[in-house]
């Protein structure tokens, strides 16, 4: 560890009321050069800790960083993850209400487990067999962060920069779909904006619900069945515009959308 157990939780406290407060903060990373991976990691799951002691429940996991691009800009070679909450659920048509600074939309695979996943050693059969089905989401990430200007340590810290997330009501069973080549258009406000297909994620997105239950093990994290996995995005992000409408199409995986509220004073 580089940064002492009371700096965490310095800055575990930060984050969590930069997000309850609506202020963003300046990057982790600007005030403490010695920060680590790990470091950032120990301080989502303190963030963590005092959500639940708050009555908060984790329903599942996101899995960032899943592209190529992505992972030659943070100068990694794995993806991160960070945890779901039951607050950030939204049924698919809802406006979103949830306490954002600079929300942008991502179009995902979002799978539904029905057995636990428990790591290492697992692969992409493993991750099939244990799924009830999957469906199209939304996931609206957000930072913390001032600006978007973060380092790895910062969006790891920042619980992946995630948000809250939409799913859509289709189920499909995975031998029902071809999972690398299923196509998805994202419109905002009835205008493609970007598209994208599964094989996007890694080559095939189980196969980040399987990077994500062998990582989760090192901290004695199980995936747990009735969880949602986000599997990672497959092309973008687009800016949320307050006051439209985004809706993410899979094909016959069906569809999910959501609406952002419009600015205060605007008819």
């Amino acid at each position: 560890m580089s940064v002492g157990p009371e700096k965490l939780a310095a800055w575990a406290e930060r984050l969590f009321r930069a997000e309850k407060e609506r202020r963003p903060i300046p990057p982790l990373t600007e005030a403490e050069s010695r920060i680590t991976v790990e470091d950032a990691y120990r301080i989502q799951l303190e963030v963590v800790k005092k959500k639940i002691n708050l009555g908060e429940e984790v329903v599942g996991h996101k899995i960032g960083l899943t592209s190529r691009p992505m992972q030659e800009m943070f100068g990694v070679g794995e993806p991160d993850y960070g945890h779901l909450f039951r607050s950030m659920d939204y049924p698919s048509g809802a406006v979103i209400d949830y306490p954002l600074l600079q929300p942008r939309v991502e179009a995902e695979i979002a799978f539904i487990l029905k057995k636990d996943l428990e790591g290492p050693g697992l692969g992409i059969h493993d991750v099939l067999r244990a799924t009830d089905y999957v469906v199209p989401a939304i996931e609206v990430v957000d930072s913390r962060i001032a600006d978007w200007r973060i380092k790895l340590p910062d969006t790891v810290a920042d619980n992946a920069s995630s948000g809250c997330f939409v799913l859509g009501t289709r189920a499909t069973r995975v031998e029902d779909v071809d999972l690398e080549l299923v196509g998805m258009a994202l419109f905002e406000d009835g205008e493609v904006v970007q598209t994208g297909a599964g094989a996007a994620v890694l080559g095939h997105p189980a196969l980040g619900v399987a990077w994500l239950a062998n990582k989760v093990a090192a901290f004695g994290t199980t995936l747990k069945a009735g969880h949602v996995v986000l599997s990672g995005a497959v092309s973008a992000a687009v800016n949320a515009k307050a006051g439209s409408r985004y809706v993410v199409n899979f094909g016959k995986m069906g569809r999910v959308e959501a609406i952002f509220p419009k600015l205060e004073g605007e008819a």
